[in-house]
């Protein structure tokens, strides 16, 4: 099981810093840089979540987001761009199973910073510190089915490809199938390699 010190350390959710990425909790200032790319359709058209309707939606959900880190239900990083200091995106734990050392990461990103290789050294960051400083065993992802962009994204972290779970999921109206993608902490099996990707999904 997870220690209390490191469950604390997660629910603390400390700042993380990359090359050109600064990960930090999510404030009601980022809703204009958040709108910009939630009210995208492209942007959601993978994502359980539909486009944010209004500004004033995306200020509403911040407002929740901040309660619930509060109450450390909530474990996802603004993605920061150094830069410029723009929120572009968001990375962290979709959820987190303490007594399996297991969790699930998520991810999305502005598409004006797509192709920089900037989401993939998001994961790192956050896949680091699972490993690293909350000591999971295995951090998985999960992809809807023709969602290449986030399985690549995946790959270049090292992740397996495990899988698809066929009509998986009831999403916006329609079944999808889920491909899902895992790494073990490379502390506890060594012949992963490090941040070295295996295995490939059937062609989509």
């Amino acid at each position: 099981m997870m220690d209390n010190e490191r469950f604390f350390e997660l629910k603390r959710m400390p700042p993380l810093e990359t090359e050109r990425l600064l990960l930090r909790k999510m404030k009601k200032a980022d809703a204009p840089d958040m709108f910009a790319y939630a009210s995208d359709p492209d942007v959601t058209r993978y994502l359980l979540w539909s486009p944010h309707a209004s500004l004033a939606h995306t200020k509403k959900y911040l407002a929740h987001l901040e309660k619930q880190y509060r109450a450390g239900r909530f474990y996802d990083w603004a993605v920061v761009e150094k830069s410029t200091g723009r929120m572009i995106g968001t990375c962290g734990f979709a959820s987190v199973v303490p007594e399996d050392l297991r969790a699930e990461i998520g991810y999305v990103l502005n598409p004006r910073w797509w192709g920089r290789g900037l989401a993939a050294e998001a994961v790192r960051a956050v896949m680091e510190f699972g490993f690293y400083e909350l000591g999971l065993h295995r951090i998985e992802a999960r992809f809807m089915e023709g969602n290449d962009r986030s399985l690549a994204v995946m790959k270049k972290c090292g992740m397996t490809f495990e899988g698809m779970l066929r009509d998986c999921l009831f999403v916006k109206g329609e079944y999808r199938t889920i491909g899902i993608c895992a790494r073990i902490n490379p502390d506890h099996k060594e012949k992963e390699g490090s941040f070295c990707c295996s295995g490939s999904p059937p062609t989509m």
